[in-house]
């Protein structure tokens, strides 16, 4: 049966002819394997579409021109208004991976979501209290970089284990090639939807605090005057010098020669996306601060979020504006 069936399948998917796929329907898909069914499945979309050539072209153009202006849109609207951007797009980022998760049930990923929206959740109050506690600025950070840090790391793993799989090496371990990509691009998702929306949040509970503390401002001068013993971060004594060994954490110097907690300046900087000095706002050099080649990825991993974050967050609601202008012109 397999024989005739690759017969009947190939004649509709190079002539297309309707004979052989009414043919190929009689076929009962009990009998069939899942390639089988697969190519049964091809044979029917190609005759179905057969002559719709100038209708395929109209969407893709239709997809291409509302690319471009949703794009043109986003570029002024964050350059004009960068507080309710960030803000929508933050929404956007939590909510749109849930609608589509639940709807497949992927409930390891709904698990995953509904823990750390809840710590985030908890550290996002403590970091907009005031007064401010003393050591809310180190739980924020502390938590943010770990973060930070296990989005890494499961992005890396995730990336290497869909590696091995496209070379082959799965096999070694008699893993099977789909079960292999599933779990690699799985852990790749993982890594880095959370590494995005933990910068996120990072960088609205980095405004909160530093204005807080007092010694940041968005716009203006800071309210207070830094010591050269204070960190402008958290608001706490610097207790290491800076050329010392510290037990716990270093203490670093920036070219303006204010010094910081090793945790608050590399939470600021990498996690809190502000390449700023927290008090007198010159530009902050990274790969000065972070000379170590190990620590740099982390820099290029940081700058590779921010790029995805456009694609979790809005190329769902632009596709869906797409298929809706499809919709209305009688195009789906």
């Amino acid at each position: 049966m397999a024989g005739v069936f690759e017969v009947e399948v190939d004649g509709v998917e190079h002539n297309h002819g309707h004979g052989h796929l009414d043919d190929a329907s009689q076929i009962d898909l009990s009998q069939l394997s899942p390639e089988e069914k697969w190519r049964l499945e091809h044979a029917k979309m190609h005759a179905k579409h057969k002559g719709h050539e100038a209708m395929h072209a109209e969407m893709v153009l239709i997809l291409i021109v509302t690319l471009v202006i949703a794009q043109l849109v986003l570029v002024q609207w964050k350059q004009r208004h960068p507080k309710s951007y960030n803000l929508v797009t933050l929404f956007q980022m939590w909510v749109v991976p849930l609608y589509f998760t639940t709807k497949l049930h992927w409930w390891r990923f709904l698990v995953t979501w509904f823990i750390f929206s809840v710590v985030t959740a908890f550290i996002t109050f403590r970091a907009t209290r005031k007064p401010l506690d003393c050591t809310t600025p180190r739980l924020v950070y502390k938590w943010f970089l770990l973060l930070y840090k296990i989005s890494y790391t499961t992005g890396i793993v995730g990336y290497t284990v869909v590696m091995f799989t496209l070379f082959g090496i799965n096999l070694i371990f008699r893993i099977k090639p789909e079960d292999a990509m599933d779990f690699g691009v799985s852990l790749l998702f993982y890594g880095l939807y959370y590494g995005v929306l933990g910068r996120d949040f990072a960088e609205m509970c980095a405004d909160f605090m530093a204005s807080t503390v007092g010694f940041y401002s968005a716009s203006g001068m800071p309210t207070k005057h830094l010591s050269d013993s204070i960190c402008a971060v958290c608001g706490q004594p610097i207790l290491v010098d800076v050329s010392e060994e510290g037990i716990i954490e270093n203490t670093y110097r920036l070219s303006c020669n204010h010094v910081f907690h090793e945790f608050c300046i590399r939470g600021w900087c990498i996690v809190g996306k502000k390449q700023t000095c927290p008090y007198c706002k010159e530009k902050v050099d990274l790969k000065r601060m972070f000379s170590n080649p190990w620590e740099r990825p982390h820099v290029m991993y940081g700058q590779l979020l921010d790029w995805l974050r456009y694609l979790v967050a809005w190329q769902p609601v632009i596709i869906g504006l797409v298929q809706g202008i499809n919709y209305i012109l009688g195009l789906e």
